[in-house]
């Protein structure tokens, strides 16, 4: 640690008492015009920065519904990246090979949509709906785009969107709140 102070002079021959007065830092001791000014009650944008602060520990939205749209999301993005690998991992890729970049396709959509929905579920009604979508065309795809699946492929495509269909259907149902709680208190600002 260096000895200069910020007036770039020595200050190694402190004693402990001149040491002592500067680690006084509880706030509550303190008294007069220090206190007065740290105090943020009166700043122009206080009221602002309170809500931001709200805002970003309830999740990034109001009431928890971020946190509780992550929770629906995070599921959906591990659905995508599994339904993206799933023809390497349950190896269909010589028995199917025209599912094998279908559900890479799809699988890298629900798994972008999901993000998309992590970042802004106020938003994203439409993505969880385009999930539900997908979900449903995953069903049905062994046999509109694979030639006489197997079992392993049928149950993988529709375990997987029946799921996907569950997930994106919450987080549709969580965006479609978070709205009407945002446009129900942009309707109460305007009325006063």
């Amino acid at each position: 640690m260096s000895n200069l102070a910020h007036s770039g002079r020595d200050v190694s021959n402190r004693t402990d008492r001149d040491v002592s007065r500067h680690t006084d830092t509880d706030v509550s001791r303190r008294t007069g015009r220090d206190h007065d000014a740290r105090d943020m009650s009166g700043h122009p944008d206080a009221d602002e920065m309170r809500e931001r602060h709200d805002r970003v520990m309830s999740g990034g939205a109001e009431s928890g519904t971020g946190r509780s749209a992550g929770m629906a999301a995070a599921p959906l993005l591990l659905l995508g990246l599994f339904c993206a690998v799933s023809p390497w991992v349950l190896h269909f890729t010589g028995s199917q090979p025209s599912l094998v970049p279908h559900n890479l396709v799809i699988g890298i959509a629900i798994a972008v949509l999901a993000l998309c929905f992590t970042a802004m579920p106020e938003r994203m009604t439409g993505a969880g709906l385009a999930i539900v979508a997908l979900g449903a065309w995953l069903i049905v795809s062994p046999w509109v785009v694979g030639q006489s699946p197997d079992m392993g492929v049928i149950l993988t495509n529709v375990i997987v969107g029946g799921l996907t269909i569950v997930l994106g259907a919450a987080c549709a149902g969580l965006s479609l709140m978070s709205g009407r709680k945002k446009s129900g208190k942009r309707t109460k600002a305007a009325r006063t």
